[in-house]
């Protein structure tokens, strides 16, 4: 690879480290530190290839991993449509199951993973990463201190040595900065390649963006003492002032602290909103910079490659919204004020997509968010005809179909600024509604449990929206006999009954269900009955219960009797979701369990 790419980039190379030299020691250099600059230059292109190389195994070898998995579960759906014991798939790999419980599915210490520091009921410090996360990350931040450092004569003398150490560093900054934003946009590909979650995405690239920007800072700081010691501190602010290179990069870099600075966790719960438009705008400006700062140099292709797929995504977003909402009738969205400070949304989409469990849209109301987004999952979902007395009578069996609107419905519930907006206007309309234009980007993400003969699904409050469209799915197809599911439990915490009451005409419409009694048992747990009275359990498959639910023990209770794989998902509070993963890995020796966990973090 060292010699294929070497001579297409010698000529410029040649070219840039004259400019990069002279610009480094302030004036002309001889030809032999020239030839040393040119080598080292590539060193450096060398070492960013072996970067790039790194992220393509990581990518081969999780989309093995994935795809290995996808197989098994395929494999185990068909295997199981007409087997109701599935003993075969309820025995673990016992080496596979020490790995999820010790590694993947881990905490990054006893159990604390996605419940939240709160310093205050408005300042929080984010959450731990999970265990695998952190090896993934410490592997990272360690990959690139090496490859910071690698090679570089450092008992050589001192200018040299920091003209090594500027040049490395700004080339591992700007590689960096291709996954950066890879993994920042809704339609990052991996996502889907992967099967990975977006809240992971996030994860990773707050901390690549804190590594480009050490690197960043390493790269001037390593510019700045090679100068102080050469022609002292006024040369360094006529460089700065009269270098188009030098300006660019402090601009650059000035952008990038900026970036570090306004996105800690506290500045971006409080402030979302202003933190994206500020973080759009500053790393807008860091990329104009970067791009100029590298004129000439060869790196402005790695530049280009990301502006190319920033402007992509961001068009592919547009496209979605138009593709979606824009022509019969547009897209509307029904806000009704609900018991317990929540609303419930229902959508009619222009132009409707397949809904599948576990998907969730970005919703613009510009009347009440103006051009600002929001992430919400999807709950409900049916057709309906449109009622357009404009088009007439339809005639043909193309008109009714060209009349049918899908509606997707969702829970919001009451937070602060666009929730809030939303909550107030639905509770002053007359009959607690009203309607209004909206746009929908999405859909984003889906879920299967169908290949787990036992699921076990945990929801508090309105996380029940991410697991109703599975328990639906789940009920229709073991009615139909197309999954390997014969058990579900759907376990729903909320602090009062009139919560039932956001999700009541969907349920009605699931116990309903052919082979409901059969398959389904919903456990309702009430955290702060204002009496025992309130607390009575229609039937032996939905019962109610007052208080908190003993987690462990109702994952112990499944665990014992299992029919075939299980799968344990939970959606709320980050303290439940911490409550289900200890649960579920303390069976996962014993028994073939999958733990799902679904995450929203920003």
């Amino acid at each position: 690879m060292y010699a294929r790419h070497a001579m297409p980039l010698w000529a410029l190379l040649a070219v840039a480290t004259r400019m990069v030299v002279a610009a480094g020691g302030g004036g002309t250099s001889s030809p032999a530190a020239i030839a040393a600059a040119e080598a080292a230059n590539l060193e450096n292109i060398r070492i960013s290839y072996y970067l790039g190389w790194a992220w393509a195994a990581i990518v081969g070898a999780l989309l093995s991993y994935r795809l290995t998995l996808a197989g098994i579960r395929y494999i185990r759906t068909i295997a199981c449509l007409n087997n109701d014991e599935q003993r075969y798939f309820a025995v673990p790999s016992q080496t596979y199951s020490k790995i999820k419980k010790h590694v993947i599915d881990a905490p990054l210490f006893r159990k604390r993973h996605h419940r939240e520091f709160n310093l205050s009921a408005a300042i929080n410090m984010g959450t731990l990463p999970s265990r695998f996360q952190t090896f993934f990350l410490a592997g990272y931040l360690g990959m690139n201190v090496v490859f910071c450092v690698i090679s570089i004569d450092w008992s050589g003398k001192q200018a040299a040595v920091l003209t090594e150490l500027r040049n490395r560093t700004g080339v591992l900054a700007v590689m960096n900065m291709m996954p950066l934003f890879v993994l920042a946009g809704r339609n990052n590909p991996l996502i889907r390649l992967l099967d990975i979650s977006f809240d992971t995405y996030n994860l990773i690239h707050r901390w690549i963006g804190r590594i480009v920007v050490l690197e960043a800072i390493a790269h001037t700081l390593a510019w700045t003492i090679s100068k102080v010691n050469t022609a002292g501190w006024s040369v360094v602010g006529k460089s700065m002032a009269s270098s188009q290179l030098i300006m660019t990069g402090t601009i650059g870099v000035a952008a990038f602290l900026g970036l570090l600075c306004h996105s800690p966790s506290p500045i971006r719960h409080a402030f979302y909103e202003a933190f994206l438009h500020v973080h759009i705008a500053l790393a807008t400006l860091a990329v104009i910079a970067v791009w100029v700062h590298l004129k000439t140099l060869p790196q402005q292709s790695i530049l280009l490659a990301v502006i190319v797929f920033w402007i992509v995504e961001r068009l592919t977003r547009v496209y979605t919204i138009v593709r979606h909402n824009v022509g019969n009738g547009g897209t509307t969205a029904e806000i009704e004020a609900l018991p317990g400070d929540a609303v419930r949304v229902t959508l009619k989409l222009a132009r409707p997509w397949r809904f599948q469990p576990g998907q969730h849209v970005f919703l613009y109301i510009p009347s009440i968010g103006l051009w600002t987004s929001h992430p919400f999952s999807l709950a409900w979902s049916e057709e309906e005809d449109s009622l357009n007395p404009e088009k007439g009578l339809a005639l043909t069996q193309q008109d009714v179909l060209a009349r049918r609107k899908t509606a997707m419905s969702l829970i919001v519930r009451r937070r602060t600024g666009f929730t809030e907006k939303l909550y107030k206007r639905a509770d002053a309309s007359p009959g607690g509604k009203f309607t209004v234009s909206a746009l929908v980007e999405g859909p984003y993400g889906s879920q299967s449990l169908d290949s787990y003969g036992t699921v076990l699904l945990f929801a508090a409050g309105v996380g029940i929206t991410h697991q109703v469209p599975h328990v639906r799915a789940l009920v229709a197809g073991y009615a139909s006999s197309t999954i390997a599911t014969r058990r579900i439990v759907l376990v729903w915490i909320i602090q009062s009954p009139e919560h039932l009451e956001w999700i009541r005409p969907w349920m009605t419409s699931i116990l309903g269900m052919e082979k409901r009694r059969e398959a389904l048992k919903i456990l309702l747990f009430v955290t702060r009955p204002r009496s025992t009275k309130e607390i009575h359990s229609p039937s032996a498959s939905v019962q109610m219960f007052p208080g908190k639910p003993n987690v462990r023990a109702l994952v112990e209770a499944e665990a014992e009797r299992p029919v075939g794989a299980m799968a344990v998902s939970v959606c709320g509070t980050g303290g439940l979701s911490d409550e289900v993963r200890r649960a579920a890995r303390g069976v996962g020796e014993g028994r073939s369990v999958e733990f799902v966990e679904n995450a929203f973090s920003w």
